[in-house]
């Protein structure tokens, strides 16, 4: 938890900007997994650990800016629970170090929501991501799941608060990432033929918790880097193979890390594998040269693929011009994904809250295959905090269905992409902060250029 005064100056911040109303803050329950005392990590919603700072299941908020009010509504621990869980800070504590007064208990939320209904006083609130969070706008204001409309000044006005990370802020962030960054020097030292994927997400894992922290996202580690997110860990791996490893760690006060690494089985690439993989460092290290305030990241993302195209075409899988590759969206059978995305509270940034306020401020998204997979398209300002992550898949899938469509074959060399049907896929991530004069790694190096992956084998 920061400072008393973050929290006050921040939720002061946001009743400025949304000028009037009441803003509802849905905070999240615990879930069973399969039965209600079996329960999963519980993970208190971003936006209520933005504005509140309390990491405790079953409380729900209201800033009632009409009438200058800031209440938590939820209740003190039972004596039951004191025996299960042990005695911990009371509410009334907690509340008292982040600058609020006013308590009431879970269940007094029904009737000030209902009265300020009867007021006609304007409801805010976000968009929802759980069961959870849709019953309880049914019970308290009789919207029913599927009929929502959040409020956009609410959402306009988290989003331009979050997206601006403050020094305290990258402190949280940079401990996630140098912990990430051990993650992935751990997994480079221990691949080898004949472990299993489950191995290497084991000791990964290790990693974050014994730093006491939890993991941003499930992990992904595994021989088939061709599926961009595949959470099966049940393979062996086999001399010729590479594992993609994609974990990050998140920090108690929960920020997140997010890196990815392509490891080979052996001691080296294999030729066919470093050709490939040295196109993916060279896209990467040209989105990292190409960071800073002003940018339009959409920008960045092109330079990137058609470092992609450029590099395949030397190798014969593509022809043709460039860039005209690139604006038709013949680049994306070897990259159907974006170039990154922000990154703070939750690994994805507000993505709940919607891309096109997070990634594009305001302006539509393209709905072209792969570039609509770009999370971030807006301008870069200081105090974003981001991911670069370009790849090359080859996905079998994608291949034959592009193929017999005829798409592309003024760019595409599709004799050659069936060749490397069997390759997977490569991914390298790293997470940057924007400053006011280009950008800066956040949390430590991890090897990235062939040599220095070898070096770790």
């Amino acid at each position: 938890m920061f400072n008393k005064d973050t929290y006050i100056a921040r939720r002061a911040k946001l009743k400025e900007t949304v000028g009037s109303g009441l803003l509802l803050f849905l905070g999240n329950d615990e879930c069973g997994m399969n039965y209600a005392d079996n329960t999963y990590h519980f993970r208190q919603d971003s936006t209520f650990l933005y504005f509140f700072g309390l990491a405790q299941a079953g409380l729900n908020a209201i800033i009632d800016i009409d009438n200058n009010r800031e209440i938590i509504f939820g209740d003190e621990l039972t004596i039951d629970a004191i025996v299960w869980m042990g005695i911990q800070p009371t509410l009334q504590e907690n509340c008292e170090r982040i600058g609020i007064s006013e308590i009431r208990t879970s269940k007094e939320i029904t009737d000030y929501l209902k009265n300020a209904q009867t007021k006609k006083q304007q409801i805010h609130y976000l968009p929802t991501y759980r069961a959870e969070h849709q019953i309880k706008l049914q019970a308290w204001l009789s919207i029913y799941p599927g009929t929502e409309n959040p409020s956009v000044p609410f959402i306009l006005g988290v989003v331009n608060q979050r997206n601006y990370k403050t020094g305290e802020e990258i402190v949280e962030i940079d401990k996630a990432c140098v912990a990430t960054a051990d993650m992935h020097l751990t997994a480079m030292r221990m691949v080898r033929p004949g472990i299993k994927e489950s191995e290497v997400a084991a000791a990964v894992a290790e990693v974050a918790l014994s730093n006491n922290y939890q993991l941003s996202f499930p992990i992904i580690a595994t021989i088939n880097g061709q599926t961009l997110h595949n959470h099966y860990h049940g393979n062996t791996i086999k001399s010729g193979d590479m594992l993609l490893l994609d974990a990050g760690a998140e920090t108690e006060m929960g920020y997140a890390g997010d890196m990815s690494s392509t490891i080979p089985a052996d001691s080296k690439f294999t030729p066919r594998q470093k050709e490939i993989y040295d196109i993916s460092v060279a896209a990467h290290e040209a989105a990292v040269a190409a960071l800073r305030p002003g940018v339009l990241f959409e920008d960045v993302y092109d330079l990137s693929v058609k470092t992609i195209v450029e590099g395949m075409k030397d190798l014969g899988f593509m022809k043709g011009d460039a860039m005209e590759a690139v604006k038709a969206g013949a680049h994306a059978l070897f990259m159907p994904c974006g170039l990154g995305h922000m990154m703070g509270l939750d690994v994805h940034d507000m993505e709940n809250l919607g891309e096109v306020y997070v990634g594009y401020d305001g302006r539509a998204k393209s709905t072209q295959f792969g570039r609509k997979s770009l999370r971030l398209g807006r301008k870069l300002e200081p105090g974003f905090v981001l991911t670069i992550e370009p790849g090359i898949y080859f996905i079998p899938e994608l291949i034959d269905l592009w193929r017999g469509e005829n798409k592309f074959m003024e760019f595409i060399n599709y004799e050659k992409v069936a060749t490397y049907k069997d390759f997977s896929g490569i991914r390298n991530e790293e997470d940057y902060l924007i400053t006011e004069n280009g950008a800066r790694l956040l949390g430590k190096k991890i090897p990235i250029r062939t040599e220095e992956v070898e070096s770790l084998r």
